[in-house]
């Protein structure tokens, strides 16, 4: 069964990250350039919160602001659930799945190592999947074989 730090090895690490004084335009901007849905928002080195194109969508499209004069801190989600690197994908996605939630920051002893996204999860899981089938498939093979 596949953890997080496997999903992180073979997604890569890179953190994108925005901070809480800056626009939601900015961070819009780098989430658009980077081709990602929410980006950690870091303050002194820390996980302060994290903000996506849902927080966008909610709290200043539908709310009549400009993405120029909000303030990431304005609409950023502060009470972050995260994940751990020994923790089970299946875990991620019965978290993320019961929670409504797309996208965990990973940290270790207090410092933000990764993302993952819903994307990745299934991605991971699904992997896991082929590699079960191939197996069960080998095995049969190899019964009828003997």
């Amino acid at each position: 069964m596949s953890t997080v730090d496997t999903l992180l090895n073979s997604k890569g690490c890179h953190i994108w990250h925005t901070h809480p004084e800056n626009s939601v335009l900015e961070a819009i901007t780098l989430m658009e350039e980077k081709g990602v849905g929410a980006l950690a928002v870091v303050k002194d080195d820390r996980l302060v919160g994290i903000i996506s194109e849902r927080d966008y969508a909610r709290q200043v499209i539908l709310k009549g602001r400009t993405s120029i004069d909000t303030l990431v801190k304005d609409i950023m989600t502060c009470q972050v659930l995260v994940t751990h690197p020994e923790q089970s994908i299946n875990d991620c996605m019965v978290l993320m799945t019961e929670k409504k939630i797309r996208h965990l920051p990973v940290m270790e002893n207090d410092k933000l190592i990764g993302m993952i996204s819903l994307g990745d999860v299934v991605k991971e899981i699904i992997h896991d999947q082929e590699i079960k089938i191939k197996e069960l498939e080998n095995y049969i093979s190899w019964e009828e074989y003997y």
